[in-house]
């Protein structure tokens, strides 16, 4: 069941670092659980799971999803990452690996693949002080050994594009990205952070900045993903102290809008959308701490941070260098399994550092005019009662490294308290004409996914319903 317990020390990496029985790895409903407690639930699980190679693990307690994690790395599993749980990526993913079975810890499931339910029992006693300390006594503290080699987990692009692409993340690779990371964020300083995460673990950033980092760092994370303000706070407030928030941009303004108190934070790190300066600034001083924001994707993995409310400057991971081949970005070294292409505009200005202008594909070019996406949901963003907004596509325009020909922007907001025309009138004074919006729909919410990012298709459907009449924005210009 363990692997490689024979193979050479420069050859595998430890399951987790805590060097303690007793050392804190996870939180969950107030209770601090152990690595003896951890290691031991997860060779249980181990134990347990189907023959099949290849797992996908839905389940929504994030100590449940790591325990998950922890087994199939055990047993030499590979954990299947998409990037949707929609019917049709599942039904790729069966294409992809026909052994394909799911794990979940809810009873009702409906994802159209052989499910095994996780047992309930796992992490759900509460020993009395007395048993925690005869189990750690009787119990050898053996962590397991995971070859580096091994392929730890199969992450997958959105499929905006067609099918989408799969790519290997071996347990070395991933634990030296971790590990890099929290040599950037702070968190290795010797001190028991606690990590609190309003992102899902089966995403990229949830999997390296919350599961995989507390294991590789010798911190703590808390199980609970909580969504709404006034239930992030409580889960900051309940955290031990040093702690740290794993969040998003969108989280970050929804926090900060919702007028409550907001309990002090010792970090908060930031990714899946760019930041501006000002949110960060609000954010570094309602929490009273310091953001970092952290730049990656799906290919690389994370490779960059920066403190947005100081610098626009990022600076790259140990070992991860850039470079320029016929006029196309590359990143290779330190974790990267492979020279891997950049889908951004970037321009290096040091050895280790860079700044980044949007995404290649960012570009609007209407009428001889040029903008962007980014700059152009900055400033609809930016106007005072805006809580979020974006601009897109509508759809049936052409994309060759931008937007150029006649195409057809539109925007929904989110800005309770202000009308279209208002909020038209802001963006005339912002941004060009030829760049505003039709339709400017003004909605409850955005079809955000649980990080926070908004498919391009989700606000294409949304326009398309609004302009059949029906759907849920409210009006539009």
């Amino acid at each position: 069941m363990e692997r490689a317990a024979g193979k050479a020390a420069n050859h595998v990496n430890p399951l987790l670092i805590h060097e303690s029985p007793a050392s804190v790895v996870a939180y969950r409903g107030g209770r601090a659980i152990e690595a003896h407690e951890f290691l031991a639930d997860a060779r249980q699980l181990a134990e347990r799971l189907p023959n099949g190679k290849h797992v996908l693990n839905v389940c929504n307690d994030r100590y449940h999803f790591s325990i998950g994690l922890a087994a199939c790395l055990m047993s030499d599993k590979v954990s299947l990452l998409p990037s949707s749980h929609a019917p049709e990526f599942v039904r790729q993913l069966a294409q992809f690996a026909p052994d394909a079975f799911c794990l979940t810890d809810q009873a009702r499931c409906d994802i159209d693949l052989a499910r095994f339910r996780y047992p309930r029992e796992l992490g759900e006693r509460k020993p009395r002080r007395g048993a925690v300390a005869a189990l750690r006594s009787t119990s050898p503290y053996d962590v397991p050994q995971i070859p580096q080699e091994q392929v730890a987990a199969m992450v997958f692009t959105s499929g905006s594009t067609g099918t989408p692409l799969p790519y290997k993340k071996t347990w070395g690779r991933l634990t030296r990205c971790v590990r890099d990371g929290a040599l950037r964020l702070g968190l290795l300083d010797g001190r028991a952070h606690t990590l609190i995460g309003t992102v899902p673990a089966q995403h990229m950033y949830g999997l390296e900045s919350t599961v995989l980092l507390a294991l590789q760092s010798g911190n703590a994370f808390a199980a609970e993903r909580p969504f709404y303000a006034a239930d992030i706070c409580s889960a900051i407030a309940a955290a031990p102290r040093p702690r740290a928030l794993v969040t998003t941009p969108i989280h970050l303004r929804t926090l900060l809008a919702a007028g409550i108190d907001l309990p002090p934070l010792d970090l908060i790190v930031s990714a899946t959308a760019p930041l501006s300066q000002e949110l960060a600034r609000e954010a570094e001083d309602g929490f009273k701490t310091r953001l970092l924001e952290i730049y990656g994707s799906t290919e690389t993995g994370q490779i960059a941070t920066r403190r947005t409310a100081h610098s626009a400057v990022w600076r790259l991971w140990p070992g991860v260098r850039l470079r320029t081949d016929q006029d196309r970005m590359y990143a290779e070294g330190g974790h990267l399994e492979q020279s891997t292409p950049m889908c951004d505009v970037i321009e290096i200005t040091g050895e280790d550092e860079f700044l980044l202008h949007g995404r290649t594909a960012d570009v609007v070019n209407i009428a001889g005019k040029r903008s962007s996406f980014g700059y152009l949901n900055a400033q609809l963003t930016a106007i005072p009662g805006v809580i979020d907004g974006a601009f897109f596509l509508r759809g049936g325009g052409e994309r060759d490294g931008g937007i150029t020909g006649i195409a057809r922007l539109a925007a929904a907001v989110v800005a309770p308290g202000l009308d279209a025309n208002t909020l038209v009138e802001h963006l005339r004074r912002r941004i060009d004409p030829v760049f505003l919006p039709r339709p400017l729909l003004m909605v409850d919410r955005l079809p955000r996914n649980a990080t926070g990012k908004l498919p391009l298709q989700a606000l294409q459907a949304l326009c398309e319903g609004h302009s059949r009449g029906h759907g849920s924005p409210k009006g539009s210009s």
